[in-house]
């Protein structure tokens, strides 16, 4: 039970956050203008009481719900509600913006009064009880007490006593060479004798620690491309205080063009690689745009994971972007200053809360288990705020869609045009996410100038990222064509077996300049070694 809700969790993980969160004014008046609406048109229940499907919902799986009559006419009565209350929304004439909304608000209404969700309704707690003489109970209780001391009354997610910064996580061998008020860059140790010239440098999300791509042994990307052959630098953001609510996405820029510059000064190389994850991307597509707009040529290649730029593809990021709901967060951000990593967090897990909460209340609370000890989990809940100036930015690029629309973003004096970025980008999607969908992500792979491959990996969100070779169950798609319609695209996709992590690395070796011998040490004499990595910023 544990490792399921475990496994569920980390599909439905922020990751990327939606920088938007929904207006409950908005919401709760759409709902009432669908229900209204559809008090119009009333419909017996009882006659799509027949033919409700009953099975293929993890919640139910267990054989009380389809043995004993109590438990299966509960279901079976809940399924119509469940239903009829999802499907409103459908049948209601209203707008489409109304009807998600309502579609969101009715959909939590409905995951909240499901039987599962209390103790006589859960024969699996129940038997659990019996089996324990009601120690699962004592424990459940004590789970909930802790939480609503320590955890904003939400269920906890994880365990995070096995995992230690620079021990279990975050542990590829390596030094922070570079450190400025915003980031710390870490070099990595090289793994083989011969590497290949032009370095690679991460550029992570600001709202997540940067260790996602270093997560653990044998689960690390960064390890993975070191033992490649590959020169890795990564970028470790500094968790910003309201002190810090000027940092911009000018700032930002400028802070990561620096890190570029210092990776390449040590590698002693002409051009950098460089890799964008998650909302990272965001930051990574306005620097490679703005070197390009003033005719640098230094970038050799450019890596976008699970980054959607362009607007105009549905994804979470923009779910509840109203213009409303987008002044209403621009006006809170600049009041508090910061973007709560934490706050956001707990929002966020509504959008997911079978996945987030309610499966994490049943494990908790019901069966009074421990919460899973699971490392992308305790990387997730290792939250980081995002500064009012560049949550303002970010907001304003999404609003007027100002990737698709070149000049439309006006960056430091630089107007910001993706087709003129001529390199190489390697563009990855992931079929499940639910924060960035492949679709939106295949979208951001039309907008650069230069070459682009798109490829599209099982899994979701953030177990794309980790997707390290040996899971029997990863698949990647490939098509060296880009058509203008994502499904003209998977039409005519390959399927591979294994990791994308593999292919990357090919297709990056040959961008990557010829081979020489692995540095001695890290650093250099302009730029020495500060101290091990992880460095210092990752854990404030």
């Amino acid at each position: 039970m544990t490792s399921d809700v475990a496994e569920r969790a980390v599909d439905a993980a922020l990751g990327a956050n939606p920088f938007v969160r929904a207006d409950p004014t908005e919401t709760l008046a759409a709902t009432a203008k669908v229900m209204a609406r559809a008090l119009l048109r009333p419909r017996a229940l009882w006659r799509n009481a027949r033919g409700v499907d009953v099975d293929g919902d993890r919640r139910f799986a267990d054989a009380s719900w389809r043995t004993n009559p109590f438990f299966r006419s509960w279901l079976r009565a809940y399924r119509v509600l469940e239903r009829e209350l999802k499907s409103l929304p459908d049948e209601a004439p209203v707008e489409e913006h109304a009807a998600d909304r309502a579609r969101f608000l009715l959909s939590l209404v409905a995951d909240a009064v499901a039987p599962t969700n209390v103790l006589v309704g859960n024969p699996a707690a129940l038997r659990r009880a019996r089996a324990t003489r009601g120690r699962s109970l004592v424990a459940g209780a004590r789970n909930l007490v802790g939480d609503l001391r320590h955890n904003g009354a939400m269920p906890s997610m994880v365990d995070k006593e096995p995992f230690t910064l620079g021990e279990t996580i975050a542990c590829t061998p390596g030094a922070v060479v570079h450190r400025t008020d915003v980031l710390e860059l870490i070099q990595y140790q090289p793994a083989t004798p011969i590497v290949r010239r032009c370095p690679l440098v991460v550029v992570p999300p600001q709202i997540n620690k940067y260790y996602v791509l270093d997560l653990a042994p044998g689960r690390s990307l960064i390890e993975h491309a070191v033992a490649r052959g590959q020169q890795v630098y990564a970028i470790s953001w500094r968790n910003p205080g309201v002190e810090h609510r000027d940092w911009d996405l000018v700032r930002y820029v400028d802070e990561t063009e620096r890190a570029l510059a210092v990776a390449r000064s040590i590698a002693r190389a002409p051009s950098v690689g460089v890799v964008g994850a998650c909302a990272g991307g965001i930051t990574t597509a306005a620097a490679v745009a703005r070197l390009a707009a003033r005719g640098d040529s230094r970038v050799a290649s450019a890596t976008f994971l699970v980054t959607a730029l362009d607007a105009s593809s549905p994804s979470t990021l923009m779910r509840f972007g109203t213009d409303r709901a987008v002044a209403r967060a621009i006006r809170r951000s600049r009041k508090r200053g910061v973007l709560e990593g934490e706050e956001l967090a707990r929002a966020f897990a509504w959008l997911r809360p079978n996945d987030l909460v309610w499966s994490y209340w049943v494990n908790n609370y019901l069966l009074g288990n421990d919460p899973p000890a699971y490392d992308v989990l305790a990387w997730n809940a290792d939250n980081t705020n995002l500064p009012a100036g560049l949550h303002v930015d970010f907001l304003r690029l999404f609003a007027a869609n100002a990737f698709a629309h070149p000049g439309a973003f006006d960056l430091g004096g630089t107007p910001i045009d993706l087709r003129q970025v001529a390199v190489d980008s390697y563009v990855l999607g992931a079929s499940a996410d639910h924060i960035t969908p492949w679709k939106a992500c295949y979208a951001s792979s039309l907008l650069f100038g230069g070459e682009a491959q798109f490829v599209r990996s099982s899994s979701g969100h953030i177990q794309a990222l980790v997707n390290p070779p040996g899971n029997p169950r990863s698949r990647f798609l490939t098509n060296p064509a880009l058509p203008a319609d994502a499904d003209a695209w998977l039409a005519g996709a390959d399927e591979q077996e294994g990791t994308w992590w593999d292919h990357w690395l090919d297709w990056l070796a040959v961008r990557s300049g010829d081979e020489r011998r692995a540095p001695r040490r890290l650093g250099s004499t302009s730029h020495p070694a500060l101290e091990p990595a992880p460095g210092s910023y990752v854990r404030g």
